[in-house]
């Protein structure tokens, strides 16, 4: 009875030994767990990115150059929305108190920024305005030609030329700013950060330079637009812009001021009148008719052309294109 005693002992003993190796041999699942810990934290890496909200395309594509793979960037303003006269959604004001770095061009630009900051509770939001250390064109500026033939158009409530992004050699220092602040919030991607910028610097370089040989033996240096929007072009190249309307392309054009381009047309001797892409290009048009010239299409880059967004480019590939729009004219 002993020996039958000690017998069912053992044989418990063996039965839960086996559950104990069992288990044993259940450890991968274990190890997928701990896998599953790693590929987390992995996604919480992912999610380490700087987040940054930027307003419309220039400052967009800027910002991007500067940041590459380091940020997760938003641009508020897509298509032909009017960037003067935005106002933000919900879903705007919900990205901005949720991101680490707020950018966009000018206080000119983006009138609306400054009351909307008000309305922001993110008390730790670096905001960057990338024009801010750029001396503005008077609004006119640029479009004066020999014999005095400015304008101000009526109810043009601006009083300076806010399309800084237009001059690739302003765009340098526009970059230069965004790079000092994801150095300043990022410091230990500071070499990041300068070898992305040197880059672009260099293709904006190599396009201010394209832009100057094209034009420095110019003898016709007048070119037309339907919207004043390539002063600082014009500045920066010394060409003449004569625009029909003024900055914002809202404002109603008067019979007398297409009457007097009409005239500058003629007297000399123009051959394109631009209208602005996306634009409604009737006035363009009227003159254009009007005067026997032709019409042809500039790009503002306030948002970036389908045309050239379907082929993968950006900012380059649309100030070429207005290189080779504005050698009709410049001759």
């Amino acid at each position: 009875m002993n020996r039958i005693y000690k017998l069912l002992i053992s044989l418990i003993t063996l039965t839960a030994l086996g559950a104990c190796a069992s288990n044993t041999q259940d450890a991968p699942v274990d190890s997928e767990s701990n896998n599953g810990g790693e590929a987390a934290d992995s996604t919480e890496a992912g999610k380490g990115k700087f987040s940054v909200v930027t307003t419309f395309y220039p400052v967009y594509e800027f910002t991007e150059q500067v940041a590459g793979d380091l940020a997760d960037i938003e641009m508020m303003i897509s298509g032909g929305t009017d960037v003067h006269h935005y106002e933000p959604s919900a879903r705007d004001m919900a990205m901005i108190n949720d991101a680490d770095m707020f950018v966009y061009s000018s206080d000119e630009m983006e009138t609306w920024v400054k009351s909307m900051l008000d309305s922001i509770d993110n008390e730790d939001l670096v905001v960057v305005e990338q024009a801010a250390e750029i001396d503005l064109l008077d609004s006119g500026e640029a479009i004066d030609d020999e014999e005095g033939h400015a304008h101000e158009e009526e109810n043009d409530v601006h009083a300076v030329d806010p399309h800084v992004w237009l001059d690739p050699l302003l765009v340098q220092e526009q970059i230069e700013r965004v790079k000092e602040a994801f150095i300043e919030i990022d410091p230990e991607h500071s070499k990041d950060y300068s070898r992305n910028t040197e880059a672009y610097q260099s293709e904006l370089q190599a396009l201010h330079e394209t832009f100057e040989s094209a034009f420095s033996g110019a003898s016709k240096r007048r070119f037309v637009t339907q919207h004043e929007a390539f002063g600082y072009l014009a500045h920066r190249y010394d060409l003449i812009q004569m625009a029909v309307g003024g900055i914002t392309t809202e404002v109603e054009v008067s019979p007398s001021r297409i009457a007097e381009i009409n005239q500058l047309v003629l007297d000399y001797d123009i051959p394109v009148i631009y209208f602005q892409e996306g634009a409604n290009s009737s006035i363009a048009e009227t003159v254009a008719n009007e005067t026997g010239a032709d019409v042809a299409e500039l790009y503002s880059l306030a948002y970036l052309p389908e045309t050239i967004e379907a082929k993968g480019q950006g900012y380059i590939e649309g100030m070429r294109r207005n290189l080779e729009a504005l050698k009709l004219s410049i001759q």
